[in-house]
């Protein structure tokens, strides 16, 4: 069973080859018990039409992405909400969205162009296994 993409949800997207991005999915899903997250590879369709539902062009992004009914958040934006709903410890992070998004992207970024090189990259997409499948959009 997968979850709809709706209002109660709230969506990540991320690069399925990347084992950076596969891990914090990894870390967010058991931090997660009500299940208010799903997932989507960005490599998959259903991340592509919800990309176009939102009005974000699916071939420039290399980043997460958080869906939150009709806004998206990219990059650092989105691990800082992700962090919020999150809760506990977790919204320490929120207070650094005071920074200027230039600067936050920045570092994003840094970690971002480095991720293949640092963490690897898979030969495809993450496939997700036991209670995780069920929280991926197909």
């Amino acid at each position: 069973m997968t979850h709809d993409p709706d209002e109660e949800h709230l969506v990540i997207l991320f690069d399925g080859v990347c084992n950076l991005c596969s891990g914090f999915v990894q870390f967010v899903a058991p931090r997660d018990p009500e299940g208010t997250f799903a997932f989507a590879s960005l490599q998959s369709d259903v991340a592509r039409e919800l990309l176009a539902d939102h009005d974000v062009d699916p071939d420039a992004l290399e980043s997460i992405v958080l869906l939150e009914g009709d806004d998206a958040y990219v990059k650092s934006g989105a691990v800082l909400r992700i962090g919020y709903h999150l809760g506990g410890i977790y919204r320490l992070g929120w207070p650094l969205r005071v920074f200027p998004r230039r600067l936050r992207n920045w570092a994003y970024d840094f970690v971002a162009n480095r991720r293949y090189r640092w963490f690897g990259k898979k030969d495809q997409c993450m496939i997700p296994e036991g209670d995780l499948q069920s929280r991926f959009l197909e």
